[in-house]
C-alpha cells in the first residue's frame, strides 16, 4: 500500500492506459448498436441523461455533459426525428421544455444498457467489495477534479 502514496510517471501512465482500455471494451457492443440507427456516442450519454433525469430541461443537460447549446441542439433534434424522446412544455415556465424518453428511446437505451451492463456487473462481482468502493470514490475524485 505504500508505494501506491508514491506513484511514479509510468504508474499513472499505466493507470491512464487502463482506463483507455476500460472504456474502449465497454462501449464496443453500443457502438455497434448506435452505429446501425446512425447514432453516436453523444446520442447514447443524452439518453442516458434523459432515463437517470426524467423531464430534465435543456440547460440541465448543457450543464451536466459540459457541452454547448449548438452541439446539444444537433443531437436533440436527431433523436426527436427518430421518435426517442419527446419535449414537453413546462407548465409553471413555458419558455422551458421537459425532456422525456419515448417508447423507441426506452427500449432502445435498455438493449445498450444491458450489453454494457453483462461486462461492468461481471468485473464488480469479481472484486473485493472493498475494491468496488474505493473504485468508484478514485473515479469520483477524477471527475471532480480532486
Amino acid at each position: 500500500m505504500k508505494d501506491l502514496l508514491y506513484l511514479k510517471d509510468d504508474q499513472i501512465k499505466d493507470f491512464i492506459q487502463l482506463l483507455y482500455n476500460a472504456y474502449k471494451v465497454s462501449s464496443d457492443d453500443p457502438r455497434k448498436m448506435l452505429e446501425k440507427k446512425f447514432l453516436g456516442p453523444a446520442h447514447l450519454r443524452i439518453l442516458n441523461q434523459i432515463d437517470r433525469n426524467p423531464g430534465i430541461s435543456l440547460g440541465e443537460l448543457i450543464f451536466n455533459l459540459k457541452v454547448t447549446k449548438q452541439s446539444l441542439n444537433r443531437v436533440i433534434r436527431d433523436l426527436l426525428s427518430k421518435k426517442m424522446i419527446k419535449q414537453i412544455q413546462d407548465e409553471k415556465d413555458t419558455r422551458k421544455k421537459k425532456i422525456f424518453l419515448e417508447k423507441e428511446g426506452k427500449d432502445f437505451f435498455e438493449l445498450v444498457y444491458n450489453t454494457q451492463k453483462i461486462r461492468i456487473f461481471n468485473a464488480l462481482k469479481s472484486s473485493e467489495p472493498e475494491s468496488v468502493l474505493k473504485f468508484k470514490q478514485v473515479l469520483n475524485l477524477i471527475i471532480n477534479g480532486k
